[in-house]
């Protein structure tokens, strides 16, 4: 199951104006482990980034669902409340996840929130909405990081369609080829 992980890049960054300065700027990366987080913003990052850079930190990001709109670059982090019976003991507890909405400002992030979440047969309340610093994002795509063979990337060989599987814990051969 992939997390999302804010990974914090430090670069030197050329302004309109001509002028170089060293920023800090944080991505948004979903990825199975910190270690794929930081191949795959090496990855990303190192395809706009001229010169050197250096991840500064990763850390693992709690987001329930992010809801991207193509008209808006600021990122807004939402914080929704429902209360929820607890199915041991039958007592109602308060339940707080964060999402992320782009949006233009804090009334269309509260607008666009309200609509993405319509559809949930609990009540909700939206006690919270800040803007955060997240340049971009970066969500999952299989095969993306070269060499990560558990999400289907690397270098293996095609295979023919007459293969044989062979288990090193178990003394059992698999003809793919033969039938039943």
């Amino acid at each position: 199951m992939n997390s999302w992980y804010t990974v914090k890049v430090k670069f030197t960054k050329e302004f309109q104006d001509g002028t170089l300065k060293r920023v800090t700027e944080p991505y948004l990366v979903s990825s199975l482990s910190f270690t794929e987080a930081e191949a795959r913003i090496y990855q990303e990052v190192g395809e706009f980034v001229r010169g050197e850079f250096l991840v500064t930190s990763i850390a693992k990001t709690d987001y329930a669902d992010i809801f991207h709109y193509d008209d808006a670059e600021d990122w807004y982090k939402c914080k929704v409340s429902y209360i929820t019976e607890d199915a041991d003991s039958g007592k109602e507890k308060k339940v707080n996840n964060n999402f992320l909405v782009s949006a233009h400002s804090v009334k269309s992030a509260y607008e666009r929130i309200e609509e993405s979440l319509k559809g949930l047969m609990v009540t909700f309340e939206i006690p919270m909405i800040s803007v955060t610093p997240i340049v971009e994002i970066f969500p999952f795509e299989p095969g993306e990081v070269e060499g990560d063979e558990y999400n289907g990337g690397g270098s293996i060989a095609p295979q023919e369609e007459e293969e044989e599987i062979i288990s090193p814990n178990v003394n059992v051969a698999f003809n793919a080829s033969e039938e039943e």
